[in-house]
């Protein structure tokens, strides 16, 4: 099956704890502290891989985590890092965030890597807070959360040329005779109800890669028929080749049909209706097919260039394969959607926000932001000493001064994050 959208949860793996120890040593308060540090967790990274088609690997799997880093241990032994999870896409992904929707990534290179949760860093062992206030701390941090989002990927096929028309064209066998693609070809509408991809091979090292896109109608930019799936994967095609039913078989007419078709093209995406097409007049084989040609020629013939073939017989399909190889010679490629960075492996961007917020709801403090949740995320709140390390960092950040003005009083309740604290003033 043809999988071209899925949307999944990822989770970087979270950070292993630090770790509260004391060697034995004379003259030394308490021995010395000799608590080593927690492990990174493991990144989530998404690679391109042009072995891939589809996005078939996320239909039964959603959800996808990284393991975490090793705590800490005695004699100052810092815990070992987790390995990464890397997922496998399809070359031509496109990566969402599933809340904001803004792009992420565009994976259109083979083996192009994209970290899209970054694991927790390890928390530090007590050996890392000596100072000369304090010789001997007794703790330590808990290691850093690993970032976690829902995502949308998108497949939008990587092709030079995009076939477009009604059903019933022909456009499934005008592919199968350039290409050695091998589509399903039947005499009733929507016989086609996945993207085709070939390989067109015009001469000795040169050649291109051609996609039929099914099931394009009136009104298929907003749903109808099935190109509210499918049009996604014209985005990225240099030329449109536009098929016609030069006879009329099926009782239309194809000068209406051109219209109707690009009118939809337009209406998906506006850029599109820039793009360069060809008009490939199918079917010629057939009776009324030169009339209707003649038609064609003086409506369109002094803005497109029109092509007579018979993907049936394939007269006429060398000169088009010619002429769109030709083209594309002298055509950039569409840009992705995000540029390439120019390392191997990039990382999500995230907007680090404000230091804190801070609103008050039925008599309760609630205090939020991404800073002050971490340090909360990594104290071990059952340690009064962590506890008054986290209550100075408060008081650096302005938070105490924040409540104050905010009218706090003792008793009063405090939540940051998942943690609720009974106000005390000094």
């Amino acid at each position: 099956m043809f999988y071209d959208y899925a949307k999944i949860y990822v989770k970087g793996g979270d950070g292993g704890n630090g770790c509260v120890a004391f060697r034995r040593e004379k003259y030394v308060p308490d021995g010395g502290p000799w608590g080593g540090d927690g492990g990174r967790g493991g990144s989530v990274i998404l690679q391109a891989d042009e072995g891939l088609r589809t996005l078939v690997d996320f239909r039964y799997q959603r959800h996808y985590k990284a393991g975490r880093g090793q705590h800490g241990m005695g004699k100052n032994m810092h815990g070992r890092g987790a390995e990464d999870l890397v997922l496998r896409v399809p070359v031509g992904t496109v990566v969402r965030d599933g809340d904001s929707g803004a792009v992420l990534g565009d994976l259109v290179e083979h083996g192009q890597r994209l970290v899209v949760a970054r694991g927790g860093r390890g928390g530090r062992g007590n050996a890392r807070f000596v100072t000369l206030q304090n010789k001997a701390p007794a703790f330590a941090e808990k290691g850093e959360p690993g970032q976690e989002r829902w995502l949308e990927l998108e497949l939008k096929l990587l092709a030079d040329v995009g076939l477009v028309g009604f059903p019933n064209v022909g456009k499934s066998t005008l592919i199968s005779r350039v290409s050695a693609a091998k589509p399903k070809i039947a005499n009733y509408h929507f016989t086609t109800v996945v993207p085709n991809l070939g390989v067109v091979r015009v001469d000795e090292g040169d050649s291109f890669v051609i996609a039929d896109i099914p099931g394009l109608i009136e009104g298929a930019h907003s749903g109808s028929g099935l190109g509210h799936q499918f049009l996604r994967h014209v985005e990225r095609t240099r030329i449109l080749v536009h098929v016609l039913d030069i006879a009329g078989s099926e009782g239309r007419d194809p000068l209406q049909d051109f219209a109707i078709i690009n009118r939809e093209l337009a209406l998906y995406d506006q850029r599109l209706a820039c793009r360069p097409m060809l008009v490939a007049a199918n079917k010629t084989d057939l009776p009324g097919a030169a009339e209707n040609l003649e038609r064609l020629q003086q409506a369109l013939g002094n803005d497109y260039e029109i092509f007579p073939v018979s993907a049936v017989s394939g007269e006429g399909l060398q000169p088009l394969i010619y002429r769109l190889a030709e083209m594309l010679r002298d055509l950039p490629a569409i840009p992705p959607a995000e540029p390439a960075p120019p390392e191997e492996e990039r990382y999500v961007a995230e907007d680090p926000g404000p230091r804190f917020t801070l609103h008050r709801q039925d008599g309760i403090f609630f205090i939020g932001g991404r800073e002050i949740e971490r340090h909360v995320a990594m104290t071990q709140v059952e340690n009064e000493a962590a506890l008054e390390r986290l209550y100075s960092i408060m008081k650096l950040m302005g938070i105490d001064q924040a409540l104050q003005e905010a009218g706090i009083k003792d008793g009063d309740t405090v939540v940051i994050g998942n943690y609720s604290f009974e106000y005390v003033a000094d």
